[in-house]
């Protein structure tokens, strides 16, 4: 039994979190959570403090490793974040220093798509595979891989960025670049690829529920295609389907590539699962290779919503598994 802190810093909320893995479970203990101040080295004292705080309220808990999840980039073997376009004052932030010196115990840092790839890969739905790759799927599309049963993350912590990927010659914008993977299949490149859709239905004298707050089909948000499609609007339908099928063919390229066993994806396809899966399969089977395709699933993230919680104690928790086998 050992006890693990994880650090969650995102661009508007840090969130500290102790957890208890027990053999092969995590039960989450403790939580607490704050807006991330503006600069850097404040944001860090916080987030050391209240752990402080937290260790003195529970003297139960005997920390053995602190684990640090944040966007990229990063520098995981220095333990620097490296300004990600969330957190833009971050320029070469120390982000496991301060842990060690403060606690007495190793710490480690991962960008969120490796975090939470660790976390479905030890406690989640990747639990007991050698091969297999978890994709965000939310506000961004990232991935984190383990391949040969640990964690890669490539020549400079850059391995894994699927997102980037074109997907075709045109498409809603995503990573910067129009018909990527990320402009197609995450929750601001739906809602972005959505816009013309809805004024061409609306041109057309067609109703949807889309609109149903009376918004302007620019201020639509993949939440509100998803409840529409959900009550059974024709247009919203019509969308996430071919969301559905564009991811199918992001995941083609995966498999043939990878050749995991599974690919574990979390937030939109927890929520929209039912919808985007037929689609997505039909794809699949016609572009992937048949021995690729055969021997991987495709699966929602085992620890559902609660996935970004888990995410910064399995840093800690994969620095330790690394620690024992090093020995």
């Amino acid at each position: 039994m050992r006890y693990l802190a994880g650090i969650d810093i995102g661009g508007t909320k840090c969130a500290v979190t102790i957890g208890k893995e027990n053999g092969k479970d995590m039960e989450i203990l403790y939580k607490e959570k704050f807006s991330t101040p503006k600069e850097p080295l404040e944001t860090m004292d916080k987030l050391v403090e209240t752990l402080r705080g937290m260790l003195k309220e529970h003297p139960e808990v005997g920390l053995s490793a602190v684990g640090v999840s944040c966007g990229g980039p990063l520098d995981s073997s220095k333990g620097l974040i490296l300004c990600p376009p969330n957190l833009p004052n971050w320029d070469h932030i120390d982000v496991v220093t301060p842990f060690e010196d403060a606690f007495g115990v190793p710490a480690a840092v991962q960008n969120d798509a490796n975090a939470c790839a660790l976390a479905e890969w030890l406690w989640g739905a990747g639990k007991g595979t050698k091969n297999m790759v978890f994709l965000t799927f939310g506000t961004g599309m990232g991935a984190g891989l383990i391949l040969e049963g640990k964690l890669y993350t490539g020549t400079n912590d850059m391995a894994g960025e699927a997102g980037h990927v074109r997907l075709a010659e045109d498409g809603p914008e995503g990573y910067g670049k129009k018909g990527s993977f990320e402009g197609f299949c995450s929750g601001g490149g739906i809602a972005r690829g959505a816009v013309p859709r809805i004024r061409e239905w609306l041109a057309a004298g067609k109703t949807t529920a889309i609109l149903s707050r009376g918004q302007e089909p620019e201020e639509v948000t993949t939440e509100d295609l998803g409840l529409a499609a959900q009550n059974g609007d024709e247009l919203a339908l019509s969308i996430l389907q071919d969301t559905g099928r564009m991811l199918g063919r992001g995941l083609a390229m995966l498999m043939d590539l990878i050749n995991p066993q599974k690919i574990i994806i979390g937030s939109i396809f927890l929520r929209q699962e039912g919808i985007l899966r037929g689609p997505m399969e039909e794809v699949i089977r016609r572009e992937a290779l048949s021995y690729t395709r055969d021997v991987c699933k495709v699966v929602p993230a085992g620890l559902g919503e609660e996935l970004g919680d888990y995410a910064a104690l399995s840093v800690a928790g994969n620095l330790l598994q690394k620690g024992k086998q090093q020995r």
